[in-house]
């Protein structure tokens, strides 16, 4: 009988060890299976080459690789006239890039920030996404819940308040066409450099464009509506004056105000070049030599200049526009939405007699903007 429990308490020992080491590895494959898909898809999409679909719509040569399983699977959700390009595919990668010191944005960002790293779209707070089909919409809070106190022992604290949102639908209405000309000798000549090329002068074509319509696009002749147009509703503020640091801090204070900012950290400017070499120059202190420049830096959250997303000064005296943009409790003030793939086309007629490729890449491109507290448009900066 000794023996007989030993052995038994022996085999008990070994069942629960067993089914230890068990729960273990079901706990692990399960962590393994649930990550598995965020690595792979930047692992594949890495190894997707521009080259192949050049050489394809010129030579007729076929996918390989995983260019051709990522074609496939593109082409199995959407409909393509010619040959679907991911969006991933677009990005700087390492080893390709111009300078050096270029970012490696392959797997740490939303899917065009990723592309676009230095879009000012990006740097003022949008929301870049991507729809396969149909048009998507967001719900954004609009009601003021009000809170209040009960007055008298029996009496009721003040009635509730209608939870209201209003819709900001975007619409597969607008495609951004990009054309491009390859000449026989390139096609020939750089090889493996055609990849940089072609994904260098697509992507700052694109990102380009897309600035320019995001903030400036009339709503007209296919153009997406900017958020510089009045039908959005934003506050508009005209400054009439030379820009300073006091003039912008008023507006900052109108945001913390409405409780769509915590400080002048959170708040994102954009201003045209013109701007920063005004209030360069313009010292406040002569003392310590410290500008109107100075002191906006030293408060405001991030300053993006660009002369792309902006009007071009006019009037007498010269004025130009800004805008202020914070995110709210994580909403962004925008969003940016494209719809699957870069559509790439060959057009096999136009350079014919010289053996050139003519590519046309379409893309189609939506905005919206989320609360119009979170944004203000200044005017009329001399």
């Amino acid at each position: 009988m000794g023996e007989l429990d030993l052995e038994y308490r022996t085999a008990e020992t070994r069942y629960r060890a067993a089914l230890v080491s068990e729960d273990t590895e079901r706990r692990e494959a399960g962590e393994e299976l649930e990550t598995r898909s965020d690595r792979e898809w930047p692992e594949i999409m890495s190894g997707f080459e521009l080259r192949q679909v050049a050489l394809a719509l010129d030579e007729g040569a076929a996918l390989t690789g995983r260019t051709q399983e990522i074609v496939s699977e593109l082409r199995s959700q959407g409909g393509y006239r010619g040959v679907p390009v991911p969006w991933e595919a677009l990005e700087m990668r390492a080893g390709e890039a111009i300078a050096a010191d270029n970012p490696d944005p392959i797997s740490t960002r939303p899917i065009i920030e990723r592309l676009f790293p230095t879009s000012v779209a990006a740097q003022m707070g949008g929301s870049m996404i991507n729809i396969g089909t149909g048009e998507t919409e967001w719900p954004v809070t609009t009601s003021a819940v009000t809170a209040g106190w009960q007055a008298t022992e029996t009496g009721n604290v003040p009635g509730p308040s209608a939870y209201t949102t209003l819709d900001r639908p975007m619409a597969p209405d607008h495609t951004l066409g990009i054309q491009m000309r390859i000449t026989r000798k390139a096609l020939k000549q750089s090889g493996a450099a055609l990849e940089q090329a072609v994904r260098r002068d697509m992507n700052g074509a694109i990102q380009q464009e897309l600035d320019r319509a995001v903030f400036l696009g009339s709503g007209a002749s296919g153009e997406p509506t900017g958020l510089f147009d009045a039908s959005w509703g934003l506050t508009s503020t005209a400054i009439s004056a030379a820009p300073t640091w006091d003039a912008f801090r008023t507006e900052v204070t109108a945001f913390i105000t409405a409780n769509a900012a915590n400080g002048p950290g959170s708040v994102n400017l954009m201003i045209r070049p013109e701007v920063w070499d005004t209030m360069d120059g313009a010292v406040w202190d002569s003392g310590s030599g410290i500008t109107e420049w100075d002191r906006l830096q030293k408060n405001i959250g991030k300053t993006v200049m660009t002369h792309n997303a902006l009007g071009d000064p006019a009037g007498a005296p010269l004025a130009t526009d800004a805008l202020l943009t914070t995110n709210a409790g994580g909403v962004p003030p925008f969003f940016v939405g494209t719809w699957g793939a870069v559509d790439l086309i060959r057009d096999p007629y136009s350079d014919a007699q010289s053996g050139g490729l003519r590519l046309t890449a379409l893309t189609t491109i939506d905005n919206t903007i989320s609360r119009t507290v979170q944004m203000r448009i200044l005017t009329d900066i001399q």
